[in-house]
């Protein structure tokens, strides 16, 4: 099992940036892969992005070019570098993990999820 807490949300002008942070518990988690998913009020989850512990990563088509993940084994962490925000990318943001590596970019296959953190974007 892990346990994980996201940081780095805030508020950001329209262009700007910001990095997310997921923190992980538990000694196994080099074995897990890890998403972002967003939900906006009102809306469905959305993938974003995954990292495979291979480190193979996966994005969804309405950040792809602006937004990278990255992991980091020995901090067991995992990042999200916001560039290029846009107001729509305005959501809670959360760290999800995952054994189940094959389907990594369905929100659905997500096992342990954080609390979430706020990503508010600005026109």
């Amino acid at each position: 099992q892990v346990q994980l807490v996201e940081s780095g949300g805030g508020l950001v002008q329209a262009g700007g940036s910001l990095k997310l942070a997921c923190a992980a518990s538990g000694r196994t988690f080099n074995n897990y892969c890890m998403g972002w998913i967003r939900q906006a009020p009102g809306k469905e989850r959305e993938f974003v992005a995954a990292v495979s512990w291979s480190s193979s990563t996966f994005y969804g088509d309405s950040v792809r070019g602006r937004f990278t993940i990255s992991r980091d084994n020995a901090k067991n962490t995992v990042y999200l570098q916001m560039n290029s925000l846009k107001p729509e990318d305005t959501a809670v943001y959360y760290c999800a993990a995952t054994l189940r590596c094959a389907i990594l970019m369905s929100a659905e296959n997500y096992d342990y999820w954080g609390q979430g953190t706020q990503v508010t974007v600005s026109s």
